[in-house]
This record gives C-alpha cells, structure tokens and sequence, in this order.
C-alpha cells in the first residue's frame, strides 16, 4: 500500500509526554491524527543535565522525521512536563523525579527546532486536556479530570480548556487532606488523599494485608473480584478515602462530567460500581456529574501536548 503520507505535504507538531522514567512523543495533524510516535527512556539517572538533553535530542530527531515523511517541519511542539511549572515563561520551576530547578525549557526547546512555537504544560493536566476535549469528556462544558496512579493529581477543565490556576498548581486533589492526622505525606501534611488512595497506597495496604511484600493494587483489585474479605477491606478504605477527595472536588468545580484515568481505573467496574455509589451517597445539595473512565489509554498526554501545540500556534497566528 502507497503511503499517501508521503505523497503530500502534511501540516503536523511535535508532541511529547515526560514523565519520571520515560518519554512518549507523536507527530500529529491537525485533526489530531498520530501520524507517528516513539518513546525513549527520560536517562534520569545520568542527572538533571541528560534529561533535557535527552528531550532536545527527541524533539529534533521527531522534527527531521517530519520533515522527510511529510514534505515540511512541523510548525509547533507541545510537552508536557511533571512537577511545578511556570507556564507563561515556559519554565519547568521544580520536579522532584526529574531534579529540575529553573530550567528554561521553552526557549531551549525554540532554539533547538527552529525558532517555531512551543507551548509547555504539565503531564497530568496535557492528559486531562486530551480526555475532555477529544476523549471521555467530550462535549462537556465543564469537566474534573483525575489520575489516580502512584500518586494523585488532576485537571480541572472548562470550555475545552484547561485551567491552570494563578500560581500554575491548579487540580492538585491528591493533596486534599481528607483524613486528619493521617499518614504522613511528602507534601508536608498528613492524610491527604493519594496517601490512602493512590494505586501506591492500595499496594501497600494489600501488601501489608496480604503478607506478600510484592502485591500491589492490580493484585488486591482481582483478590476483591474474587471475594477475599482481606482486600475487600483495603478496597474498601480506598473507595471511601476516593469519595470523600472527589466530592470535596465536586462541590467546589460543579463538573459535568467527573473523568478517572491512571492505573487504578484500569480495575474497570472494581473501582468505578463502588465509587459511583460512594460519591452519590455523599452528596446532598450537589449535583452528581457523570462519572466516567478515561478513554485515550496512555495516549492522552502526548495527544494533549499535540492539542495545546496547535492551541499555541492558533494564539500566535491571531495575535
């Protein structure tokens, strides 16, 4: 088969999803197509220095294979980073698993393909931007969206947009405090939500209730299917602990539509039949949104920085 690619010239950007271990890049058009994608370790362990180099080195390889396959260079980039971000200097400000401090990737980024449009997002936020926009959330005026993983983080959108908050922190709901006096948490404070209800958390409560120091959440989510009252217990901790952080959400955003992706969504109807009826059980003046698993897999934080890439050049071509 011919590939029509090749045969036409074809407007694209250069996406890319960083994250503590591992980069995903795409090349993706207009219409948000994947028109080609690659992943790369982030080489943490070399030091802060080989990360970014190791990210100006992809994004100028992807910038040559878009010019060769599809007869032009792309004309933005979007990337999304973890940590504390200073969006409208484009600067990554700090990222604990990274060792970053201060580090001007927006301008290092232009310099390195050419002087085109870079738009700089955080990781979560760049996946929730995908989700409600061209995923789960779809249509929806106002949505939450939140990644239950190792950690807890989320994205609060409106208008097909993403807020960021005034300070570039915005959707920070793992950090809600939601059982006082709690475990300690690396933020400072204790019982905040990811620390009872992360993936991580449930591995180790399963762990610790399990005598086996290697399960983890996927292990207690099919233990529950199979009725042991051990990890229905832990399962259950984690679904009340869940709730109470989502409905402190709700009341405060009023979303539409409540998306949850990361790892522990991938228990399906384990988390999502429990946590329906936990949230609604809570609520009292508010509204209950339509909650709903994220759609777009691990895709979604590279088609995010796709979309804010072209949002970027979208701006710059009407200013």
């Amino acid at each position: 088969m011919v590939d029509r690619a090749r045969l036409f010239h074809v407007k694209h950007v250069i996406a890319l999803d960083v994250g503590g271990t591992g980069m995903k890049a795409a090349l993706i058009g207009a219409d948000t197509t994947l028109l080609h994608e690659a992943r790369r370790p982030t080489e943490r362990e070399r030091g802060p220095e080989a990360v970014v180099a190791a990210i100006l080195d992809f994004a100028a390889e992807l910038r040559e294979i878009g010019e060769r396959r599809f007869g032009e260079p792309p004309v933005a980039a979007g990337v999304g980073v973890p940590g504390v971000l200073d969006e409208d200097r484009g600067v990554a400000v700090f990222a604990a698993n990274l060792g970053w401090s201060d580090v001007p990737l927006r301008a290092l980024l232009t310099e390195r393909l050419g002087g085109i449009p870079v738009a700089l997002g955080h990781d979560v936020r760049m996946g929730g931007l995908a989700e409600g926009r061209i995923g789960a959330g779809e249509g929806a005026r106002r949505f939450l969206f939140v990644s239950v993983g190792t950690g807890i983080a989320g994205a609060i959108g409106i208008d097909g947009r993403i807020d960021p908050g005034a300070h570039g922190s915005s959707g920070e709901i793992g950090h809600i405090v939601v059982r006082p006096g709690g475990p300690a948490c690396g933020c400072g404070q204790s019982g905040c939500l990811e620390t009872l209800a992360s993936a991580a958390a449930v591995g180790r409560a399963w762990a610790g209730a399990s005598g086996d120091p290697a399960a983890d959440a996927a292990d207690c989510a099919k233990s529950v299917r199979s009725g042991d009252p051990r990890a229905v217990a832990v399962w259950g901790e984690m679904v009340s602990a869940l709730a109470d952080g989502l409905v402190t959400g709700l009341t405060l955003l009023d979303p539409g539509v409540l998306i949850v992706g990361g790892g522990l969504a991938e228990a399906g109807e384990t988390l999502f039949a429990p946590l329906r009826t936990a949230v609604e059980e809570r609520l009292t003046f508010q509204q209950l949104p339509r909650i709903v698993p994220a759609a777009l897999g691990d895709t979604a934080g590279c088609l995010g920085a796709g979309l804010l890439a072209w949002d970027r050049l979208s701006t710059e071509v009407t200013a």
